[in-house]
């Protein structure tokens, strides 16, 4: 599939359109079931599931479609995948639960095992990210012009470390212990991918556990703003190599000639 700006922004329409059909159930009583790993679903997560999948069935029906509220597909058949489509339909559903507004719409392209090609799209905050491999990193917000964006140098002697809303952990905790100065932002869901990709942070670390749909479209926007997803031997983190959908351990930056690994604990 040849990567163009135009597919690029038809993807960002179909972010944008499900992203619209969350908006009135979020701003609803909605009711919240547990799926079996305990972690939270809503009417919206489905319904921008059904939405994305159905865009993207008629955008490129020759590509599969990989997303978190899909059919489980095995193994078998996703390693003889090159080209597919990643989709976290609502990532951050626990943001949508708190109506803290940070949750996103996460679209992306996967070929021979890298994301490249993303779109980010936070409906509340009118704000949609989107990259493309030799097209270039933009942010929109509202019905204005996309801005290319591009990462920055770390910030002198105080790097802006994105820390989770909902999943902070013993691990992280002994990570900043051993940065001697840094500005904690707290932040959900994908967008601290984003955040670090148009410069407004430096540094997300993810000791914990995330699933491949999670880190994908924010993965491409980092990466193509200039930064880098890493796992922590520093190896450019990978998709749909292993049977499991779950990430290693991540570390996530601007900055690529600094040395994040450093701080990792013993």
């Amino acid at each position: 599939m040849e990567l163009t700006r135009e597919l690029l922004d038809q993807v960002c329409e179909i972010a944008v359109a499900a992203g619209q059909k969350t908006l009135p159930i979020y701003y609803s009583d909605f009711d919240v079931e547990t799926k079996s790993d305990d972690s939270p679903l809503t009417q919206a997560d489905l319904a921008a599931h059904r939405s994305i999948q159905a865009a993207l069935s008629a955008l490129t029906p020759d590509t599969p479609q990989l997303s978190e509220e899909g059919a489980d597909i095995d193994f078998g058949t996703r390693s003889q995948w090159s080209t597919y489509w990643l989709i976290d339909p609502l990532d951050g559903t626990k943001e949508f639960v708190n109506k803290n507004d940070q949750f996103t719409i996460n679209i992306a392209l996967v070929v021979d095992h890298e994301p490249v090609l993303g779109v980010v799209y936070a409906p509340v905050l009118e704000t949609l990210w989107s990259a493309a491999r030799e097209i270039g990193a933009f942010r929109q917000q509202g019905h204005n012009e996309p801005q290319r964006i591009s990462t920055v140098g770390v910030n002198a002697g105080k790097p802006r470390v994105l820390v989770s809303r909902s999943h902070r952990t013993a691990a992280i905790d002994a990570l900043l212990e051993r940065m001697p100065d840094f500005e904690p932002v707290t932040m959900g869901s994908s967008l601290k991918f984003c955040v670090i990709a148009d410069g407004g942070a430096d540094f997300y670390p993810r000791l914990g556990p995330t699933s491949e749909w999670d880190t994908a479209a924010g993965h491409a926007v980092l990466a193509v703003a200039g930064g880098q997803v890493t796992d922590l031997d520093g190896r450019p983190l990978r998709y749909n190599e292993t049977e499991s959908v779950l990430n290693t351990h991540f570390l996530a930056f601007g900055d690529t000639a600094h040395d994040w690994r450093a701080y990792l604990p013993e």
